[in-house]
């Protein structure tokens, strides 16, 4: 189960920090990230951490970050200068293993968390 917080509404240029925890019994996280869904818009890869690596979105390079400094079943994503274009609900996502399946890897994702930019 991911269980995510953060989110809210906030004006152009302003910062929001996203933040998810996965609960339960862990085997392996492959990697943890967010993804993005804007009304009438597919769901968007926004940034992953894998194995120390991360990749983002051009959209978004520069302005967010994407972190474990919560620990490694935690990932935050830091928003700094949102754009009006940024809204969206932000969705986080963990593919890992269970002991019960430490072979079969899962893909969860979150409830999704509501983030609006706009004066």
């Amino acid at each position: 189960q991911l269980v995510e917080s953060g989110g809210g509404l906030v004006q152009p240029g302003g910062s929001l920090r996203l933040f998810c925890e996965v609960l339960g019994s862990i085997f392996r996280i492959n990697h943890m990230g967010w993804y993005r869904q804007a009304p009438g818009k597919q769901r968007e890869l926004v940034a992953l951490s894998s194995g120390g690596s991360t990749d983002y979105a051009d959209s978004v390079k520069g302005r967010f970050t994407v972190s474990r400094d919560g620990g490694e079943n935690t990932v935050a994503l830091q928003m700094n200068d949102l754009k009006p274009e940024d809204t969206a609900v932000y969705f986080c996502n963990a593919r890992l293993s269970t002991p019960e399946n430490p072979w079969v890897p899962a893909n969860l994702w979150g409830q999704g968390t509501q983030v609006t930019v706009s004066s």
